[in-house]
């Protein structure tokens, strides 16, 4: 018999990792959440920081609107990143947020969907890898990338590939889910403390 907590959705944040003008990402997010909100193992909270940034500088105040982030992913058991790539890296801000945190992370699995010109954002992801590890948060080995979205994308919001794109969004999610339950569970077993 399954114990309350299995049964239990994950509580998963997307965070959508770009505030420029005019920016793609809210239409990979709205694509991504669509997909993950087809699971009944996942509960989503959708992340996306444009309109409430975090502070410009580590010590200096958070904008309006900004502690309700970090309830959020305090609150979160997994995380999915949208990030994009900029310089062959992830954005500034992204890094500002993950800054602004820190227990937050801590022993939880994070997944990462990207996109950019040829690379699809995987050098954005990559780099994300190494700043989540330190944080002692757990990366998903597959991701879901889109090079050129722009291109992949049809004007409804969709992939043009829909079955490829849903395919590596199933298998990334099947990853999230099971860390996802595995790490709540030692968590609520055994509080962590690295």
């Amino acid at each position: 018999m399954e114990s309350t907590r299995e049964s239990t959705p994950l509580r998963v944040a997307v965070i959508t990792a770009s505030t420029r003008e005019g920016r793609f990402g809210p239409t990979v997010a709205r694509w991504f959440a669509e997909q993950a909100a087809q699971r009944d193992d996942l509960v989503l909270d959708l992340v996306d920081f444009a309109d409430a940034p975090p502070p410009s500088r580590l010590g200096t105040p958070a904008p309006d609107g900004f502690d309700e982030i970090t309830r959020t992913l305090q609150a979160a058991d997994a995380f999915t990143v949208i990030t994009c790539e900029y310089n062959h890296s992830f954005p500034g801000t992204l890094k500002n947020l993950i800054d602004t945190h820190y227990y937050e992370w801590r022993a939880k699995p994070v997944a990462f969907v990207s996109y950019g010109g040829v690379s699809g954002g995987l050098r954005s992801v990559e780099h994300l890898r190494g700043v989540f590890a330190e944080l002692h948060a757990v990366t998903m080995r597959d991701t879901v990338s889109f090079h050129a979205p722009w291109n992949w994308f049809g004007e409804d919001g969709r992939p043009v590939d829909a079955e490829g794109a849903e395919a590596a969004a199933k298998g990334m999610l099947d990853q999230l889910a099971w860390w996802g339950h595995a790490l709540r569970d030692a968590r609520a077993a055994r509080p962590y403390g690295g």
